[in-house]
């Protein structure tokens, strides 16, 4: 099967740089259109059938995430912070921006994590890296959890929820953001904020997405 030759030529030939609309302090590689890029990720790759390139997008829970983590920095001041799912880094850039001590950023998609690190070093900041499914292996040694739109597939927030369980149950605070996906776990969850979040519309069924922002509810 055919590989792109090189990540990093491919995020930054198909990407432009744009501050996020509701994080405008953090800028992006991020697509113009989704679809396009799609299709030509399949066509690099040769598979068809593939996810959609979730790196190339500001998605509305990690845009919500972003803005509550810049207006609370409090909340990861001087903390060890889990970017879970981390797809451009956004989350991530934003906690080491409102000063974490470090950020480990995490996503299975290869490609997210090259996105990642071009995003990083645009925004001056450093994450750590790893491509993996983390949510059956042992608890990573942080104390800050941020889930950004997770919660948009059946199987996936199976494994999400048995995960911020076992977070939840070892005193890690998880946070999540979401713009009401069908998945969302809302009875484990305590509201503490929501925003009217700027979208892609081709990837949406609304062009302002309502997003909230949720700490997983103490056993």
């Amino acid at each position: 099967m055919p590989v792109i030759e090189d990540p990093c030529e491919f995020i930054l030939r198909e990407t432009r740089i744009k501050p996020v609309p509701h994080a405008e302090e953090i800028s992006l590689h991020v697509a113009d259109e989704a679809m396009e890029l799609w299709q030509k990720t399949e066509e690099e790759l040769g598979e068809l059938g593939l996810p959609p390139p979730f790196w190339a997008f500001a998605w509305a829970g990690g845009q919500g995430l972003a803005r509550y983590i810049l207006d609370t920095p409090e909340l990861v001041a001087g903390k060890a912070v889990l970017d879970f799912a981390c797809g451009s880094g956004l989350v991530g850039i934003a906690a080491m921006k409102a000063g974490a001590r470090s950020c480990h950023a995490v996503d299975i998609d290869p490609f997210a994590l090259e996105a990642t690190r071009l995003n990083a070093s645009l925004n001056g900041v450093d994450l750590t890296r790893q491509a993996a499914d983390i949510t059956s292996e042992p608890l990573p040694d942080v104390d800050v959890v941020f889930c950004g739109d997770v919660f948009y597939d059946k199987q996936m927030a199976e494994k999400v929820v048995g995960f911020v369980d076992r977070l939840n149950a070892a005193d890690i605070s998880v946070f999540v953001g979401d713009p009401g996906r069908s998945y969302l776990p809302r009875e484990r969850l305590v509201e503490l904020a929501d925003y009217s979040v700027k979208v892609i519309g081709a990837l949406e069924d609304n062009e302002i997405k309502r997003t909230r922002i949720y700490r997983v509810r103490e056993t």
